[in-house]
C-alpha cells in the first residue's frame, strides 16, 4: 500500500525535476483515496515556502475545507523539514511516510514531548525510507545537473551524490 502511494509523491517529484525544480512531490491521503498532491516550486528563486507539502496542504484546503478534521496520511519524497512537520501536525496529519532522509533539515525527529502544549500531546505515526533508491536518483539528478545553484554547496548534496 505504501509504495502505491509514494508512487504519485514520486511522479510528482518527476515533473518538478523536469520543470528544474528541487525534486519534492507529496500527496495527502485519506482512508485509500489521494486528496491532495503537490510538487516543489519556485526553489530556483529562493523561495523557502512553496515546498511541496505546503503546497499539498494548500490544494487540500481548497478542495476539501474540512480535511483538517480526518486523520490523513502524508507521502513525500523527502523527510519533512522542520516548517512543513509543523504543518502537517497542525492539519491533522497522523502519518507521514518519505522516501529519503533530510540529512540537512529534517524535522521528523523533533521531540514532540520536549515542546510547548500546542505539539507536546501530538502523537504521529513516521514511516521513513519507503522507495528511497528511487527518490535518490531524482536527488542524485538533480544536483549532478543542477544549474541555479539550489543548495549544490550544501552537507544534503554532499551526502546526496557519495550515496
Amino acid at each position: 500500500m505504501h509504495e502505491k502511494f509514494m508512487a504519485a509523491a514520486l511522479k510528482e517529484a518527476e515533473l518538478a525535476l523536469r520543470e528544474g525544480e528541487f525534486p519534492v512531490g507529496c500527496v495527502i491521503v485519506e482512508n485509500t483515496n489521494v486528496i491532495a498532491q503537490g510538487r516543489r516550486v519556485n526553489s530556483f528563486v529562493g523561495n523557502e515556502l512553496d515546498h511541496a507539502e505546503m503546497v499539498a496542504l494548500r490544494s487540500l484546503h481548497t478542495k476539501f475545507p474540512e480535511a483538517a478534521q480526518k486523520d490523513l496520511t502524508v507521502y513525500a519524497t523527502m523527510e519533512p523539514c522542520l516548517m512543513c512537520f509543523a504543518a502537517l501536525l497542525l492539519n491533522n496529519v497522523k502519518t507521514i511516510v518519505y522516501a529519503y532522509e533530510d540529512v540537512m533539515g529534517g524535522g521528523t525527529t523533533l521531540p514532540l514531548n520536549l515542546l510547548k502544549p500546542l505539539y507536546s500531546g501530538m502523537e504521529v505515526e513516521i514511516i521513513p525510507g519507503i522507495m528511497r533508491e528511487e527518490s535518490l536518483k531524482l536527488f542524485k539528478k538533480f544536483f549532478e545537473e543542477d544549474q541555479t545553484g539550489y543548495w549544490c554547496d550544501s552537507y544534503l548534496a554532499e551526502f546526496t551524490l557519495k550515496q
